[in-house]
């Protein structure tokens, strides 16, 4: 109809590409030379031993547990306290060179990849305990304290921090991610723990989101600042402190395992356990395929249906009335009768099989990458979207054991695949976007507590619609103008 019209066309793409290759290239060698000015400065600041340009050092600070590819930083820098993080700010503010913050490298998303190059902010020396207060149920802990080093710290007062991702990440990593875990139905996710944080934005600037100091267990004072740094994802600034609530460890805890004839019916357990109130610590289900492969990993021999694993905290008075309200729910949904878990040996060998089922469904592959997915609806929708889910996977003939924290709404399907074979890829992105809508058709989220990061920038538009892009873009601009906090993660403006 128009001669030539698809061939100009294709010149212009070509054209454009060119184009965009150039300065991409120009804008490359000006941050590396930007780089080489600054080190002297960067040493000044933290020391020769602060500094790291090995490659192997940079490789490994670009890349976390996802499938994403190892994006390496410049330069890797180990400030070792808040006055050293925001000078070395100031030097990257001045120099317009990103800055990637780095706790332990055990996020899903590719969070931490420097996918524009510039300045990693490693944070494990800050790893001070600094202000605990058993009497208020509170405790402060610099970045590179991780969740096991708390308890552990916290052993002897009574006291813990209950919050579990599985991974033994570092607790304001946690924060910037809104981490949660296996024992958030009882107990919260990060985002209603975190009472206080101290943060520094991409000019050096050290601000309080509750105040310098403040830890009351409420406020209606101002804006929640500290909830717009909750899962911000190193997006708005660097978390370089943050004040956390503790509580009771139990008087007593008991953990069970129950299977089940159909996904239907270890899902609709699950919803009317806690409709009847039952105030359950952790509720976690795994598929046939999930509890196959946790038996051949962990050297367990639980039946190989749909399970649920269970655990109750209370006095022992209050479990006898828990258990027995659950495994009356159970058995009327033609659960097994469940199976005890009282000693804490044998608890923790039923939680560390749980936590390792990421390694049991990389097992049924070897060789294979593995990917999860983090889909999350309101429980009312659970029993639907996991049926769905499960005739879509056989469908797709990909391989994807489903685990969940499902009192939350909450499951993954942790996909295993040939990273060699590009048909099976491809596959499994169309599968992981179909299930991903099929959440949102649903009133859901794309993620329940990985992040956004670099893989669900556009889900997340399609979650909360252009409206609210724009107030998170005019938020960003407002706090980082420059877009050099860890840019190209969770927003897609502005960028290539």
């Amino acid at each position: 109809m128009f001669p030539g019209l698809s061939g100009s066309r294709g010149l212009l793409s070509l054209r454009r590409s060119l184009i965009h290759s150039r300065y991409v290239s120009l804008e490359n060698t000006a941050r590396k030379a930007a780089v080489s000015r600054v080190l002297s400065e960067f040493r000044s600041i933290c020391g020769e031993e602060g500094v790291s340009l090995g490659e192997a050092v940079r490789e490994q600070h670009g890349k976390d547990e996802s499938v994403h590819r190892c994006r390496p930083p410049d330069v890797v820098v180990f400030p070792r306290c808040v006055e050293e993080v925001s000078a070395l700010a100031k030097v990257c503010h001045d120099h317009n060179l990103p800055i990637i913050p780095f706790g332990t490298g055990t996020g899903l998303e590719g969070g931490v990849g420097a996918v524009k190059g510039g300045v990693c902010f490693s944070l494990r020396n800050m790893d001070q305990i600094l202000d605990l207060h058993p009497e208020d149920f509170d405790v402060t802990v610099e970045p590179g304290v991780t969740r096991k080093a708390l308890n552990a710290y916290l052993r002897d007062t009574g006291l813990w921090f209950p919050v579990d991702p599985g991974a033994d990440a570092s607790l304001c990593g946690m924060a910037a991610t809104s981490a949660s875990g296996t024992n958030a139905v009882r107990y919260g996710t990060m985002r209603e723990n975190v009472m206080n944080l101290e943060v520094v934005l991409s000019d050096g600037t050290v601000i309080h989101t509750a105040g310098k100091g403040r830890r009351p267990r409420k406020t209606s004072a101002g804006y929640n600042l500290t909830n717009l740094f909750v899962g911000s994802e190193g997006t708005l600034g660097i978390i370089t402190k943050t004040t956390l609530r503790l509580y009771g460890i139990p008087e007593a805890m008991v953990s069970a395992v129950c299977s089940f004839p159909s996904v239907q019916a270890a899902v609709d357990s699950t919803v009317q356990i806690l409709q009847a109130g039952v105030p359950i610590a952790r509720i976690e289900f795994l598929d046939d395929v999930m509890i196959d492969a946790c038996n051949k990993f962990s050297s367990l021999s639980y039946p190989v249906t749909p399970t649920l694993f269970l655990e109750f905290h209370g006095s022992e008075r209050s479990l006898e009335e828990q258990v027995t309200t659950a495994e009356e729910v159970t058995q009327s949904n033609e659960g097994s009768d469940f199976q005890w878990a009282r000693d804490a040996e044998t608890r923790n060998r039923l939680w560390k099989a749980r936590h390792d089922a990421w390694y049991a469904a990389q097992a049924l592959r070897p060789g294979c990458k593995a990917y999860s997915t983090d889909v999350c609806v309101p429980l009312s929708e659970l029993p639907q979207i996991i049926v769905e889910t499960k005739k879509d996977l056989l469908e797709s003939k990909l391989t994807g054991p489903i685990a969940g924290h499902v009192g939350d709404g909450n499951f993954h399907c942790l996909m295993v695949v040939d990273p060699n074979d590009s048909d099976e890829l491809q596959r499994v992105h169309l599968f992981t976007e179909r299930l991903a809508r099929r959440a949102l058709a649903m009133d859901g989220t794309c993620t329940g507590e990985h992040g956004v990061g670099l893989g669900k920038r556009a889900l997340l538009c399609e979650e909360v619609g252009p409206l609210a892009m724009q107030v998170m873009q005019g938020l960003k601009e407002s706090l980082d103008p420059k877009n050099l906090m860890n840019p190209g993660k969770v927003l897609l403006k502005g960028e290539s």
